[in-house]
């Protein structure tokens, strides 16, 4: 049984979103928090404005028992759990900016014995900074630092862990890290999240957590470079790179990763730079694998600018009559999300810098992004039918077996193993 009867979550995205539902699954009452009108007016509709299975049943059953509502601006609640995005700058230097200004609405309704949880992935040293922007906006209240077990107000670090496609079910049956800039912090966050999560709640300390995040993403995204390095060494020298990762995975003590045209997604592709700018001396092989991945999407490009070339050698068509058209446009299979999306800076980058024709297809949207709203989004069918050149960039279920629908005159560029 909790203490805590409201929970208010600050930024209803992909991860806010589910948590809230999670939370109101259990009868707590949620407040979430977005500055996005639509967002607000959707979700009080019972309703969801992202792709992910199982969570419009939770809300629409959320929202019509009363247990949660949306609104644009922070009320009083018992909890808050902070879950906004955590971009970086130019130079690839952490953006906190969305974090300082969740601070700062949730400052005015702050009281005495609340909990103040970030949950957005963050660089070492962000929960601190969070506290001393919460003390400076309330100077009538004290913040917890490193010693000191009397604060009025408790804060923590708890990063998500959870798989897009797959939310629902890894919120709940995770294990969750707890890191508290006080042992009590720390105790009354695991008490929090007890209330639904149903794997082990491990504490440490707040910085501690922040690491585990970004180690946990840069392990990935080192083993992903590896086998999109050797994508590039198989094409090189004339090998099946599919053949060959299968035959080395026989080993053992082997298991290479699938290459792609890239890395995407808010997580692995961002993370590890927060590791780089906090110790770019020593993240040597973290530096490294971000270059690899990072150029995976020049080396496609190239790749199709090589095929339109062969295609005008071998029929005589002007470039302009060529139609290349992209098979997939999110960061990874069957969802609708294109946060740092490789697959649509491809392309973006293949409309804007060539002269020939691009379509894509994406069935997880229903319409383009706004800065390519002048693209055209089609069906499958559509693009085999006039397509030079496919290219396929995301396993989405709808692309299974599409290579063998390719007509005999027409080019299939696969980045993915069909």
């Amino acid at each position: 049984m909790t203490n805590f009867k409201t929970v208010s979550i600050i930024g209803l995205g992909y991860i806010g979103l589910p948590t809230a539902a999670m939370f109101a699954s259990r009868q707590l009452k949620v407040i979430g928090v977005d500055i996005n009108q639509h967002t607000v007016n959707t979700i009080n509709q019972g309703e969801i404005h992202i792709v992910e299975p199982e969570l419009d049943v939770a809300v629409h059953a959320a929202v019509t028992t009363g247990y949660l509502q949306a609104t644009t601006m922070p009320v009083a609640a018992d909890a808050f759990i902070i879950a906004v995005p955590t971009p970086f700058k130019a130079e690839h230097q952490p953006d906190l900016r969305f974090i300082q200004a969740a601070c700062e609405a949730i400052a005015p309704v702050l009281e005495k014995g609340n909990l103040i949880i970030l949950e957005s992935t963050s660089p070492v040293g962000a929960t601190e900074k969070m506290a001393d922007w919460l003390a400076r906006a309330r100077t009538d209240l004290s913040f917890p630092q490193t010693a000191g077990e009397q604060a009025d107000i408790n804060i923590a670090h708890c990063p998500e862990r959870v798989l897009p496609g797959h939310v629902m079910r890894e919120l709940i049956e995770n294990d969750r890290i707890i890191g508290g800039l006080t042992p009590k912090c720390a105790q009354r966050s695991t008490e929090l999240y007890q209330t639904f999560v149903q794997g082990k709640c491990i504490t440490t300390d707040a910085r501690t957590a922040e690491m585990a995040k970004l180690t946990e993403n840069s392990f990935r995204d080192v083993n992903i470079a590896f086998a999109n390095e050797l994508s590039i060494i198989c094409d090189k020298l004339n090998i099946d790179v599919w053949e060959l990762i299968s035959l080395a995975n026989r080993h053992p003590r082997v298991d290479i990763l699938q290459p792609g045209c890239g890395v995407g997604g808010h997580c692995i592709a961002v993370d590890p730079w927060f590791i780089v700018d906090s110790a770019p001396d020593e993240a040597r092989l973290i530096h490294t694998a971000r270059l690899v991945n990072d150029a995976k999407p020049q080396w496609v490009i190239d790749k199709v600018k090589s095929a339109v070339l062969d295609v005008i050698s071998e029929t005589g068509k002007r470039v302009s009559d060529i139609t290349v058209a992209c098979f997939g446009l999110t960061f990874k299979p069957n969802i609708d999300d294109l946060r740092e999306s490789p697959a649509l800076k491809i392309f973006a980058q293949l409309v804007e810098q060539n002269s020939f024709n691009c379509v894509a297809v994406e069935p997880n949207i229903s319409k383009m992004p706004d800065s390519l709203a002048d693209n055209q989004l089609v069906c499958v069918e559509e693009a085999l039918q006039y397509a030079d050149i496919g290219l396929v960039l995301v396993p989405h279920n709808e692309f299974l077996n599409l290579a063998a629908k390719f007509g005999p005159k027409q080019r299939i560029l696969s980045m993915i193993k069909d």
